[in-house]
This record gives C-alpha cells, sequence and structure tokens, in this order.
C-alpha cells in the first residue's frame, strides 16, 4: 500500500487551496493518508480556522484529486482545525521564513494610544465615531492615524474621500495616505478595483493585520485609531496578541438589543486583558424644533439607556468603572459628511453631535493614563 499512498500524496500536491493558492502539502494541511487493502483512501485535512468558509471547496477538491488516482476505490476525507503551533508554522512559512518586524505600538516604551472603537453589531455607527473621533483628535493638535482593521465592511475611506488613494511603498515599507491632518490606512485602498471582494481567512488576514501595524510607517503617533469589525472575531483576537495595550472604546445605540450584543465586546477585551475605557452611545436621541413652541424638544427615537445600561454592566463584570464618555445625537448631516467624504467634525464642529465628539475627545487626549495592568516589559528579579 506504500504505493498508493505516495500516489495519493502525490495527487494531493496538486490540490490548491483557494485563497492562499498554494498546494495544500506545502502548506502542512494534510495531516495523514492511509489506504486499506480494499484501496479505500483516508486523508485528514487540516483547516486553518474551525468552520472555514471553502471548507466544502476543499473537501470537494481533494476527494476528486484522490479519486483520479489509480487503484483508490473510494474516499474518506476528514476535515480537522490545525493548533495553535501548527497554524504559528503556517505563518511562518507564508512570511517566508522570516520573522515580522516589530510593531512600534506593542513596545513598552511606546507613547503612542491605541483606542480599539469596537461594537457588538453593524450599523451602530461605529465607523462615523471613528472618523470623527479621530478628526476631533487631530483638532486639539494630536497626531492621529486611522487603521481600518474592518478587512470585509472597509468604509474608512469612503468616509475620508480616499477612494482612489493609493499607498506609497518605500523600499518595503508602506506609506499611510495623509488626509486632513490623519494618516490613514485601509484595506480598500490597497484592492484592485473597488468592487473586489476581501474574503480572507485566518493566516492571510493575521498577516494583513501585521503589515498594517509593522509594515506601515506610522511614524510618531499620539493616538492610532482603529476601526474594529463588529463583533468578536478573528480582527479582535489578532490584535488583542499584537497590541496588548490597545483599550478598547465600545459603541452602541439606545436600543436594548444593540446594548446587550455591545457588552459582549466589552467582556471580549476583557478576556484579552485589555481596559474598556468607556463607552459611546451613538444615535442618542433626535432633537426636533416644535413647530408650535419654537423650542427644541428631544425626541428618543431609538429608545433610551442602551449606553448606560453597557456601561454600567460592563463596570460590574469587569470590576472597574466604565463610563458612558458620549450621548451622540442623531444628525443627518454626520451621515452625509461620511457619504460626501468630508467628515462633520471638519465642516461644522458646533453642530451638537460634532460637539459631543468634540467633547469625547477632549476627554479622551486629556486623561492621565493608568498603569494598572499595562505590560511594562519587565520581569522582577529577587
Amino acid at each position: 500500500m506504500s504505493d498508493l499512498v505516495s500516489a495519493v500524496h502525490t495527487a494531493l500536491s496538486g490540490v490548491i487551496d483557494p485563497e492562499i493558492r498554494r498546494p495544500i502539502t506545502d502548506l502542512g494541511m494534510v495531516e495523514s493518508v492511509s489506504v486499506d487493502d480494499d484501496g479505500r483512501a483516508a486523508v485528514t485535512v487540516l483547516l486553518t480556522i474551525a468552520g472555514c468558509p471553502l471548507s466544502n471547496t476543499i473537501e470537494s477538491d481533494v476527494t476528486a484529486a484522490v479519486t483520479g488516482v489509480e487503484g483508490i476505490s473510494a474516499v474518506d476525507v476528514t476535515l480537522g482545525t490545525m493548533n495553535d503551533e501548527q497554524r504559528a508554522e503556517l505563518k511562518k512559512q507564508l512570511r517566508g521564513g522570516h520573522e515580522d518586524r516589530e510593531i512600534p505600538f506593542s513596545r513598552p516604551d511606546s507613547l503612542t494610544q491605541v483606542i480599539l472603537v469596537a461594537s457588538g453589531k453593524g450599523g451602530v455607527g461605529k465607523s462615523s465615531v471613528t472618523v470623527n473621533l479621530a478628526m476631533a483628535l487631530a483638532a486639539r493638535g494630536k497626531s492621529v492615524g486611522i487603521l481600518d482593521a474592518d478587512i470585509y465592511g472597509h468604509s474608512i475611506p469612503q468616509m475620508l474621500g480616499l477612494m482612489d488613494a493609493m499607498p506609497t511603498s518605500v523600499d518595503g515599507m508602506i506609506m499611510p495616505v495623509p488626509t486632513m491632518g490623519l494618516r490613514v490606512i485601509s484595506i480598500g485602498m490597497l484592492k484592485q478595483s473597488r468592487d473586489q471582494v476581501i474574503a480572507w481567512r485566518g493566516p492571510i488576514l493575521d498577516r494583513a493585520l501585521q503589515q498594517f501595524l509593522a509594515d506601515v510607517y506610522w511614524g510618531d503617533l499620539d493616538f492610532l485609531v482603529v476601526d474594529l469589525p463588529p463583533g468578536t472575531g478573528d480582527v479582535a483576537l489578532s490584535l488583542g496578541q499584537k497590541v496588548p495595550n490597545a483599550e478598547v472604546l465600545v459603541v452602541t445605540t439606545p436600543q436594548q438589543a444593540s446594548a446587550e450584543v455591545a457588552e459582549r465586546a466589552g467582556t471580549m477585551a476583557s478576556m484579552l486583558e485589555q481596559k474598556v475605557i468607556g463607552v459611546v452611545e451613538n444615535m442618542a436621541y433626535l432633537d426636533v424644533v416644535c413647530p408650535h413652541c419654537g423650542q427644541s424638544h428631544r425626541v428618543d427615537v431609538f429608545g433610551t439607556g442602551g449606553g448606560a445600561e453597557v456601561a454600567g454592566t460592563l463596570s460590574t463584570r469587569l470590576g472597574y468603572e466604565v463610563p458612558l464618555l458620549a450621548e451622540i445625537p442623531m444628525d443627518p448631516k454626520l451621515a452625509a459628511g461620511g457619504d460626501l467624504g468630508v467628515p462633520l467634525v471638519a465642516t461644522d464642529p458646533e453642530r451638537p453631535a460634532a460637539a459631543a465628539v468634540m467633547a469625547l475627545a477632549e476627554r479622551l487626549a486629556s486623561r492621565k493614563r493608568n498603569l494598572a495592568g499595562f505590560k511594562m516589559g519587565l520581569t522582577p528579579v529577587g
């Protein structure tokens, strides 16, 4: 049977991973191959992550390749998942055996405050908060970068009018795109066309984040504001490992349903030993001028209390105070600014929504950093 096993391995070398575009045998994805006396082949293939969206394609390609081997009567394919060591080895292989460049923000002596803007679900205005907060910090004289880590749903280029911007590469180092006092990088700037779909799995996704953090020349930043994808997936996990001293800002809306899932985003940060610095309630209310009395009245379009509930729950759950830092009112111009590529904070900072973001930036820029739990890179000696 050894000849058949060898033939099966040869056939599998022709199966190409649909995303990484390299043979699965080269990627260490083939864990075992056996052939019994009846010619029935048993092949175990390791996926990079559990629940891989392309698992059916891989299974089908493996089955077809092995079935074509002369002497094989049947094929039994088992799909497993790589462990941490195997994934680490794969990532090293994808880097060509070279070690990663150092991430400056992970150094214990880094003075950059990394703020991860998170939400439990989409549609709460997380990206809008990200760009307006970054603009507000820059307006206070801070050096600010924006990292669009929402790889699948990147919207930062649109919100900053950078749809046609292309980063410059200098000797292997990527220059972030400068705009309105900000330094910005997004996968949306690196696609061949705007309609190109990004459908990456674990190792490639992790590698992209590594490049954005280590291969981009950010320079000396006071703040790096990171737009996370909604939920608690691979990106949050990767950034928790790569930038352990990052802090999390949770964005929610007044609805009960939004509040409950936002709490999960905050809890995820705690699991990664990151501090949740506060909660922002977006679309908190609508100011309406009454046609009868001429006075402005607050209308709670989406209910009330979601932000306060998230802040209270996380304070209890995490064991330290998680304040409600801002309540940003609804404003059609806030959304319009994102569509036009010029944030509201830059065009009309006096409007209530912009003023709320400016106040948020003031609180973040003026606070004293608490070093409790901060990873200093020091080893006690006795």
